[in-house]
């Protein structure tokens, strides 16, 4: 599918074909496409978890006030990333770069993020952003309907997944075949409403 037809054919779904099963070969290659998700420094510091077990899906869609996609859908992504990634054997993520520019790379990265949980919070934020789009438009490409939710219990979606205490959760995904589609977009805003021309006006 053209870029272009898997974002304007993106919508987020609520009902799926609950019988309907995605292949490992399939949830591999979305996950991939998720590997390919630019963050800041490489540090690639979201954690994907994956989620098939039934009576895991179900308490989590207890957590996520019983919205039926979450059980339902072929696959649910429950998105976290590690904000001290940052210093979990940095040096992995510029092993092929050379030797120089991967130790100042480190110790800029060390150096930025330490001891700035807030900017730590922040990055982990965006970096799951941009993957839960590239998640979402590659799963489109592949003939999939997707929805993002972040109306959910933190407190009991993190202690269903086990969530480390150096993570922090994103958003869920859910993938699978669209049972009922979604309305019309019900009030998409024209460019000139969103787009700002080189800066704000002057404050008055």
């Amino acid at each position: 599918m053209d870029t272009f037809d898997a974002i304007y054919g993106r919508r987020s779904i609520k009902h799926y074909h609950d019988d309907h099963e995605m292949t490992e070969e399939e949830i591999t290659k979305l996950m991939e496409a998720a590997l390919q998700s630019p963050t800041s420094f490489n540090i690639q510091h979201w954690r994907f978890v994956v989620v098939r077990d039934k009576e895991v899906r179900q308490q989590l869609k207890a957590a996520a006030y019983n919205q039926a996609q979450v059980a339902d859908a072929s696959l649910l992504i429950v998105l976290t990333a590690d904000m001290h990634a940052f210093k979990k054997e940095p040096e992995r993520y510029w092993k092929n770069a050379p030797p120089e520019i991967g130790q100042r790379l480190v110790s800029m990265l060390v150096g930025l993020y330490d001891n700035q949980p807030e900017l730590q919070r922040d990055e982990a934020m965006r970096s799951m952003g941009i993957a839960a789009q590239t998640i979402m438009l590659a799963a489109k490409s592949m003939g999939y309907d997707t929805g993002a939710l972040v109306g959910y219990d933190p407190g009991k979606v993190a202690e269903v997944i086990n969530l480390p205490d150096d993570h922090v959760l994103g958003m869920m995904i859910v993938v699978g075949k669209a049972k009922q589609g979604a309305w019309g977009k019900p009030g998409q805003l024209m460019l000139e409403d969103v787009i700002v021309n080189d800066k704000f006006p002057a404050k008055s």
